[in-house]
């Protein structure tokens, strides 16, 4: 059983900075992908970055790429995201989540989720 805890959302303005943590309890293995998600209000769930939880190499979507950093401290059992630069389309509830798969490019297959965390940005 693999469970996840996620902490750091809140209301930034336009330009600002947030640091996204999940906590992975559990069952977790050191080939899995821990990855994060997005949702926004009426828009389907939408892929963020993922990292290999052994080897941290790391996968970002385009729209990400340059303003957020995913990293993972295997010690402390946590993911993080942080994101820099935020603009209002960043605005969203962020999950966290576990593919059991290991493949680190693939942004399907991910079979444990967190609660989420809200992120808000501002103009």
């Amino acid at each position: 059983q693999v469970q996840l805890v996620e902490s750091g959302g809140g209301l930034v303005q336009a330009g600002g900075s947030l640091r996204l943590s999940c906590v992975v309890s559990g069952r977790t293995f050191s080939h899995y992908v821990m990855g994060w998600f997005r949702q926004a209000p009426g828009k389907e769930r939408e892929f963020v970055a993922a990292i290999s939880w052994s080897a941290g190499s790391t996968y970002y979507t385009d729209s990400v790429k340059g303003r957020v950093t995913i990293s993972r401290d295997n010690a402390k059992s946590t993911v993080s995201l942080q994101m820099n630069s935020l603009k209002p389309e960043d605005t969203a509830v962020y999950y966290c989540a576990v593919n059991p798969t290991g493949i680190l490019g693939r942004t399907y297959g991910y079979g444990y989720w967190g609660q989420g965390t809200q992120v808000t940005v501002s103009s």
